[in-house]
């Protein structure tokens, strides 16, 4: 092995990757092609109507459009895509640095309701090392939030750590709390199937506002009165608390880079992970971006926005 800095170069998809299923709030069919990107691309969803793209959103705290119940990420001519998180946090988790996401509907797969089937896609396709240095989001200081009674936090270190504690009143979750040091192979193999949990006495009222219209068993984990309505129970001990690990992994994704810090949350979700986010961001004394050491010159990959996207504007 070399002994260069471990994963000093930035990476992409070793090749397209195309995942199909179901929206979990639309109900409707929906898919999503990952293709290599070039360096400092991002991950970037190019959403497509007919075959011709539409609009290319980057995958930043920005473009946020809304946060009930899913992350929700859009342009300004109305374009969005929905439930961004679980790939997010796939790509982010297993240190996927650029990919184009082509997607031809408004809501990403739920697949079983966890990262797990993007994970073990990628992990088929393999990744490609590019030629740049990767780089990073260093936090510089702590900066935290409090929304009601929940808060988050985020504060330097040396690389990423996650603390996140959640607290429901039915016995059947309670209070639970676990802390990684976030890596590939814990990603993978901690959180990666931790499914997307939901309340059976919320279901009426979420159908009627048009939300989990394709929640079922195979994707969601179902919470009745006294009991998980799943008949093979849970995946994980502590799966509700590893989900919303999960969750944070991909709304911190939004960052725009990897992060170097330190978050906590508690009883937190898809919102307070955002305020967090955009709080670090609009203070400009409180981060900086950082690139790992240079490593030898290797001959670049050849990469083009897909020929499909010509003249879509990047």
């Amino acid at each position: 092995m070399s002994n260069r800095f471990i994963g000093s170069r930035q990476t992409t998809v070793a090749r397209e990757i195309e995942l199909t299923g179901t929206g979990v709030h639309s109900g409707a069919p929906a898919s999503v092609i990952l293709h290599p990107a070039e360096a400092d691309a991002g991950l970037r969803f190019l959403v497509t109507k007919r075959g011709r793209v539409v609009s290319d959103i980057e995958a930043n705290v920005h473009n946020v459009k809304n946060l009930t119940l899913c992350t929700v990420i859009g342009d300004e001519e109305g374009n969005t895509v929905s439930t961004v998180e679980h790939l997010l946090a796939a790509l982010r988790g297993l240190s996927v640095d650029n990919c184009y996401i082509e997607i031809d509907s408004q809501e990403v797969p739920i697949m079983d309701g966890s990262s797990a089937n993007f994970v073990e896609a990628i992990d088929d396709a393999g990744l490609m090392e590019l030629s740049e240095p990767r780089k990073f989001l260093k936090v510089l200081k702590p900066i935290r939030v409090e929304d009601g009674d929940c808060f988050g936090e985020i504060a330097p270190h040396s690389g990423f750590h996650l603390d996140i504690e959640i607290d429901f009143e039915t016995p059947i979750i309670g209070r639970q709390r676990l802390a990684y040091e976030m890596a590939p192979g814990i990603f993978r193999h901690e959180l990666s199937r931790a499914r997307t949990f939901g309340f059976m006495r919320d279901v009426e009222h979420l159908w009627k506002n048009g939300l989990a219209l394709g929640a079922n068993l195979n994707n969601t984990v179902a919470i009745g009165e006294d009991r998980i309505m799943n008949s093979e129970g849970l995946r994980y001990p502590e799966e509700f608390v590893r989900h919303k690990m999960l969750d944070a992994v991909g709304d911190l994704a939004l960052a725009g880079l990897p992060i170097l810090g330190a978050f906590r949350s508690v009883r937190g979700g898809h919102r307070l992970n955002s305020l967090v986010v955009k709080a670090l961001l609009s203070d400009a004394t409180a981060w900086s971006v950082v690139q790992a050491p240079k490593v030898r010159e290797t001959t670049p990959a050849s990469f083009a926005y897909p020929a499909a996207y010509a003249g879509t504007s990047h």
